[in-house]
């Protein structure tokens, strides 16, 4: 089997359930958005040497296989014709509260915030903090597309959740790293 189809050759994609889209439609951003933020927590992963953390990671990013499958289905194609779900796998509150767990025991360990803090730090860090804003990115258009289409509310509610974590986790790999902190204070300028 060939990678190229050449079906998009004229700025058209198929989604989840054959209905063609152009690829600049809000649907496709999102899911473009969502596979953007996945390569870059393999990115950040490539610099983490934790084990944990990186079997976190690497459930996440399946996870964001699930989320961006699901937001590549328009909502009247999720289930089929004999009532089964066309997908295998969605997004539910457990992997949301999974997130949540996770960043509990991180933030355990860290120093509490006084001021916000400077994206960077080392590699993995900076890298994080990178994934963070693009998973913003993601979770605005996944927004944008639920004003003219149905979006379930637990993918919104994930990337939300997702780009906290992202950030607790640049924090706490600095800190395991021995990398300090800088902080944005206005009244140090």
């Amino acid at each position: 089997m060939k990678i190229y189809t050449k079906t998009g050759d004229k700025g058209q994609t198929a989604l989840y359930g054959g209905t063609r889209v152009s690829k600049a439609s809000a649907r496709v951003d999102s899911y473009g958005n969502i596979d953007e933020l996945n390569s870059f927590i393999g990115i950040a992963k490539s610099h983490i040497q934790d084990e944990e953390v990186l079997k976190q990671l690497k459930k996440i990013q399946f996870d964001l296989f699930t989320v961006g499958s699901e937001a590549a289905t328009p909502v009247d194609k999720l289930m089929l014709a004999n009532g089964k779900s066309r997908l295998p796998l969605v997004i539910s509150d457990t992997e949301i509260e999974e997130l949540e767990n996770w960043m509990d025991a991180f933030d355990e360990k860290l120093e509490p915030l006084q001021y916000f803090i400077l994206p960077g730090g080392g590699k993995a860090a900076t890298f994080l903090h990178a994934a963070r804003t693009i998973c913003r990115r993601a979770e605005r258009s996944l927004v944008f597309l639920n004003e003219s289409e149905e979006v379930r509310p637990e993918l919104i509610k994930y990337l939300n959740r997702l780009s906290d974590y992202l950030f607790v986790l640049a924090r706490y790999i600095s800190k395991i790293n021995n990398e300090p902190e800088e902080y944005w204070n206005p009244n140090e300028r």
